[in-house]
């Protein structure tokens, strides 16, 4: 049998035999307003039992007296018989509200046993659902009870008794007067919600508490084996992050040594093959990098430990690295990439620049890799407090389908050859950074006609309005003549030289530049500058170079090269060019060509800020050639990984510094203590890896600090390959004076140790 129907019986067995209830009169309701004053004497007379059956008759007369009065004066009685009828409807008005009215005793009684209606409607519900009911006084004695608490518990009389007595336990919840109560009775452990509240009891006056509890036995298992799950999640995603800053952790530490050697030769004199072929192995160990940071960050968001760490620095610098970064890829495919940036966006914007680094990277790295003819261009502009950048390619474009999915985890489009490249991961965690960050990352796509993803970025801006129009008259008075062939590269130049205040001329063939130079030449125009890209350079010095305007003119002479060509024949003496730029582009080196502040193949290499010298990924900085006044410190280096340790030595030594190696924390404490076999070593400053044998980085630092050794006040910058997030604070926190992340940038690290080495000799 179900339980409404239950309740149903339950409930007509209750009241077959209540009485019935008499209304209260208005005059009734007015005259007593509170039931609760109400007192009825001990002889209360019984309601009137007739008034339902007088209330009918009541009715019939009226209703029949109607009857006669409407055919009487249809019908033209006399108007003896209408009197009749009227006089009948006017009886029977009277009889009907003439009744005699209850006295404040009736009333009284009626509101009681409405009470006990309710009190009964209330207790049988409440035993058909398995609830307890418990009245109790203040000192906890139980003054009534339901039968459910006796059949729970096993004891029958529970009067007198306190809960405690009965076997409850209670437990407090987060919300006031509300338990958890374990009922042990001898079937089995129900737990129960208790809910308490204080009354005043009519009757005696007294206080009492009246409980209410409902069985929740199944949805307390429910929520302990969520919070079970909840904590194994937890653990698992522990493990996962462990695990993930372990395998970072051994992977950057052979990196470091990859890197940094390559560093170390590209120092030396080398040819212009070996430096393409050095510069390929930075891309390889750099993009081997970005996989290590993109799965450590896929680590971190998914455990919502994700940060951003803004930071005041230059936006079109960042932007030009990664489009230099992956020139060479794309040029090794045959097609271009350029970049143009809005002179309205400032020099210097607040914002996470190795993050919005590693976006771009991954972005624009796909937009490469899926472009096999035309090119990738990038647009960055400002709107309404945020950096806008779109990546336009000329790639086979996306459906539908694959556009919905692009942005999931582990899902590729193209050919399975293009799959089998990557993990999927990039454009995913790219999302999730600009999500995090309050921005967005978007896609439109056409099949057979390209994509452009849009990159929004947040930012705060602290340069004034008034100062960031001040790029826009840079150029101002240049006249440019490019011949380039159509593409990203050459638009994003004619931009760039328009935007900055100057006037550009492109002629992508000989044939159009014939037209060109005949419609210059008819207007009389003055050139300042001739730009030739390599690729049209035999087209120019065949038809074009002895033209009368352009052999004439003033202008200088500007050879575009790719970074692989610019050491090639080209470049030699006798082409008859001023000076040379780099694409792709970037912005100070054009302006400073433009406005003649760079003359001659010579000068322009001396002071060249675009070589292809790859730039380092997101939380690593550029590898500048090592500053050349030694700072001539007294350095003890604690690494163990040997390639890393001859690394690191060889930078410090070429810096001017005296560099003593231990491969362990046991051999530190030992050099710290004086008790070494190579003899004492008054260092001035500790070098020193995290994760060493023989001892826990964290304490080693802080007893290093506390002079546990005997060692004097000494700097410790620490070198560490693990990047979970809050390990430098940890760090500084226990007395580390600096933190520098494996692989360390090598003119980083010696501004580093020359900032410490000042501040604890001043």
């Amino acid at each position: 049998m179900s339980e409404p129907v239950k309740l149903q019986n339950r409930l007509k067995a209750e009241f077959a035999e209540a009485p019935p209830r008499s209304p209260r009169t208005r005059s009734e309701r007015k005259a007593a307003p509170d039931d609760r004053a109400v007192e009825a004497p001990a002889s209360a007379p019984v309601p009137d039992k007739n008034l339902p059956f007088r209330a009918i008759l009541s009715g019939l007369i009226l209703f029949l007296s109607g009857l006669v009065l409407a055919t009487g004066l249809s019908s033209g009685f006399p108007i003896a018989a209408t009197g009749l009828g009227l006089a009948g409807v006017a009886g029977a008005a009277f009889l009907f509200f003439t009744r005699r009215p209850a006295t404040g005793a009736e009333h009284a009684h009626d509101r009681s046993w409405e009470r006990s209606e309710t009190s009964q409607i209330l207790s049988a519900i409440h035993d058909v659902l398995g609830d307890i009911v418990v009245v109790r006084a203040l000192d906890g004695r139980i003054l009534s009870a339901n039968a459910v608490l006796g059949e729970l518990t096993g004891i029958v009389e529970v009067e007198g008794r306190t809960c405690e007595a009965l076997g409850l336990t209670f437990r407090s919840q987060a919300i006031p007067h509300r338990y958890d109560v374990d009922v042990v009775g001898p079937a089995c452990r129900r737990v129960y919600s208790w809910h308490d509240v204080t009354v005043r009891d009519p009757a005696s006056g007294e206080l009492v508490v009246h409980s209410i509890a409902r069985d929740v036995t199944e949805e307390r298992l429910a929520e302990g084996e969520r919070e079970r799950a909840r904590q194994r999640a937890e653990e698992a995603s522990a493990a996962k992050s462990r695990l993930l800053a372990t395998v970072s952790h051994e992977i950057r530490t052979p990196l470091s040594g990859i890197l940094g050697m390559s560093h170390l030769i590209g120092q030396t004199r080398l040819t212009a093959e070996q430096k393409n072929y050095l510069a390929g192995m930075r891309q390889s160990g750099h993009a081997l990098v970005q996989l290590v940071d993109d799965l450590l960050d896929f680590s971190t968001i998914e455990a919502g430990r994700f940060q951003l760490r803004p930071s005041e620095e230059p936006v079109r610098p960042m932007l030009e690295s990664v489009v230099e970064m992956l020139s060479h890829r794309a040029h090794e495919k045959g097609i271009e990439i350029g970049s143009f940036v809005a002179p309205d966006v400032p020099g210097l914007l607040i914002y996470d620049a190795p993050r919005l680094r590693q976006v771009l990277y991954n972005v624009v790295g796909n937009a490469v890799k899926f472009t096999h003819a035309g090119g990738v261009s990038l647009e960055t502009a400002l709107d309404h407090g945020a950096v806008i950048i779109r990546v336009t390619d000329t790639g086979p474009g996306m459906n539908a389908e694959d556009q919905a999915r692009i942005f999931e985890e582990f899902e590729q489009t193209g050919s399975p050859a293009q799959r089998s490249g990557g993990t999927g991961l990039g454009l995913a965690i790219s999302a999730r950074i600009l999500k995090e960050a309050g921005g967005a990352l978007t896609l439109e796509s056409t099949p057979g006609k390209g994509s452009t993803f849009t990159i929004r970025m947040p930012v705060d801006i602290r340069t004034p309005k008034t100062a960031r129009g001040s790029r826009k008259g840079i150029l101002a008075g240049s006249l440019v003549f490019l011949l380039a062939p159509a593409g990203p590269a050459s638009a994003a130049l004619v931009r760039t030289v328009e935007a900055l205040g100057g006037v550009c001329y492109l002629a992508t063939s000989a044939d159009e530049a014939l037209d060109l130079v005949q419609h210059l030449s008819g207007r009389k125009a003055k050139l300042t500058d001739i730009i030739v890209d390599n690729r049209l350079a035999g087209a120019y010095r065949r038809d074009l170079a002895d033209l009368t305007f352009l052999r004439d003119s003033n202008a200088r002479r500007i050879y575009l090269v790719n970074p692989e060509e610019r050491g090639g024949r080209a470049l030699g003496n006798g082409e008859g060019f001023d000076s040379w730029l780099i694409r792709p582009l970037r912005e100070r080196s054009l302006v400073e060509v433009l406005r003649g502040r760079m003359k001659g193949v010579e000068v322009r290499d001396a002071i060249n800020d675009n070589r292809p010298i790859l730039k380092d990924l997101p939380q690593q900085q550029t590898m500048s050639p090592i500053p050349a006044e030694p700072a001539g410190i007294r350095i003890l280096l604690a690494e163990d990984d040997p390639v890393n340790a001859m690394l690191v030595r060889s930078v410090l030594e070429r810096a001017g510094h005296t560099v003593r190696h231990v491969p362990d924390y046991p051999a530190l404490v030992a050099a710290l203590a004086g008790a070494t076999a190579a003899g004492p070593f008054a260092a001035d400053l500790i070098v020193t890896d995290l994760g060493m044998p023989g001892g826990d980085g964290r304490e080693m630092i802080a007893r290093i600090v506390r002079r546990d050794y005997g060692n004097a006040a000494l700097p410790v910058l620490v070198l560490t390959a693990d990047s979970r997030a809050g390990l430098r604070e940890e760090l500084l926190a226990v007395g580390a004076d600096a933190v520098l992340a494996k692989p360390a940038d090598p003119a980083r690290l010696i501004a580093e140790i020359d900032r410490l080495a000042r501040r604890a000799s001043a």
